[in-house]
């Protein structure tokens, strides 16, 4: 069971299409792709063996300054992240955390904005995932 806030989806491909279709959906969607942290690849360098997991940092600066600028602490939320994952049974996932929690956590109310975001959050990831 994922955590509060965090909306998880299994996905019909592996690990490395599920990132590939992700990026591809978010560049669709009028949103940049900020940074890639490959966990996996980070504790290969160290010899430690990790599953593969890679968090993707995304989103679009019209939509997030404004939110930042009412709440500055919600930069630690934002951009909008999405982290895939392989499982022990060899099952990939993507998560994200939705958009409705992370204004709560700030104590902002939602105009609509966050509402959007959760709209492009689930299109995006069903995408990624094939569902």
């Amino acid at each position: 069971m994922p955590p509060p806030g965090l909306r998880t989806l299994q996905s019909l491909n592996g690990p490395v299409e599920t990132l590939d279709r992700l990026v591809a959906a978010v560049s669709r969607h009028g949103m940049t792709v900020f940074a890639r942290i490959d966990h996996g690849a980070a504790a290969d360098k160290i010899g430690m063996e990790l599953r593969p997991t890679v968090l993707v940092l995304f989103g679009n600066p019209k939509a997030g300054t404004p939110t930042m600028q009412a709440r500055q602490t919600i930069g630690i939320d934002l951009p909008l992240k999405a982290l895939i994952w392989q499982d022990e049974k060899g099952v990939t996932w993507l998560g994200y955390n939705e958009p409705a929690w992370i204004a709560r956590r700030h104590g902002l109310a939602d105009d609509g904005t966050f509402e959007v975001m959760q709209d492009v959050l689930e299109s995006v990831a069903g995408e990624a995932t094939g569902r």
